[in-house]
């Protein structure tokens, strides 16, 4: 199993993109070494090919299955190509933030032929059969998903007006302002938790103006313990009852609207938070 060993970080770095979750990634790379060792590898001219085809289409099936299921399930930040894809997913940027966002809005066909084509360099003529297009068609796939790619919102650069979004969400949480969460809100704001924060059963995501400003009152309570600093370089919000910390919220925002808040709880990534002092 050599060989599959030595392709293990390019597949889960593919799924990884495909489909927004480390969890379901590590399941679709298992799910490829398993059919890798009911396979006669000795007709297996390139194995790395092959493998790519293979974890590609169980990411298509596993995509399918979550639109039929109308669930989604992005649990981390986007990883670079990296040995450790833990640590890449705990200081990933907010493009890599904004970035999942959109391939969650591509069709399951769009976001392979994009990930492959555009992140991969896979040819298009080896992506067609995956999706069962011919290769012109799968070409106008991952064009559709690039022109989408390209209208997203870029995150705001600025630290200062970043911080002031942030200062106004607090605010608005705290006061219990709920026209003030609409204005601060991007109408398609997704909120994720990590397995942590979520309490057991409860969604770890939310999309929706409305719902995620909902949530944000009930975190009134909590708010009393929650303070605005930079971590990792971008405003975020920490929540630290008797000054241990045990939240922390990150922003991606946009033309002054918050795109994605991501809540992390989880102690050892909260042990790799980079945080300035005050």
């Amino acid at each position: 199993m050599d060989d599959f060993e030595a392709h293990r970080g390019h597949l889960h770095a593919i799924a990884y993109r495909m489909l927004g979750s480390r969890n379901e990634a590590d399941d679709a790379v298992q799910e490829a070494w398993l059919r890798f060792a009911r396979t006669d590898t000795n007709g297996i001219q390139d194995a790395a090919a092959w493998l790519t085809t293979v974890v590609s289409r169980v990411c298509l099936d596993m995509l399918r299955a979550r639109r039929t299921r109308r669930e989604v399930a992005l649990d981390a930040r986007l990883p670079a190509d990296s040995s450790d894809p833990e640590q890449e997913a705990i200081l990933a940027d907010s493009v890599g933030l904004a970035l999942l966002v959109v391939l969650d809005t591509l069709s399951p066909a769009e976001r392979l032929a994009f990930v492959l084509h555009d992140m991969f360099a896979v040819p298009f003529a080896e992506i067609a059969p995956v999706v069962g297009r011919s290769t012109q068609a799968t070409k106008m796939l991952a064009s559709r998903a690039r022109s989408r790619v390209r209208a997203a919102q870029v995150p705001d650069s600025d630290v200062s007006r970043r911080r002031e979004v942030v200062d106004a969400f607090l605010a608005a949480s705290r006061n219990g302002a709920f026209a003030a969460l609409l204005d601060v809100l991007d109408p398609d704001v997704t909120v994720r938790a990590d397995a942590s924060a979520a309490p057991a059963g409860a969604p770890t995501l939310l999309r929706g103006v409305r719902d995620v400003a909902e949530q944000a009152l009930a975190f009134s309570r909590r708010a009393k313990d929650a303070h605005v600093r930079l971590v990792n370089g971008s405003p975020a919000i920490l929540v630290t009852p008797r000054g241990r910390l045990v939240t922390a919220m990150t922003f991606t925002i946009a033309n002054g609207k918050i795109l994605t808040i991501d809540i992390i709880a989880d102690p050892h990534r909260l042990g790799h938070l980079c945080i300035e002092p005050s």
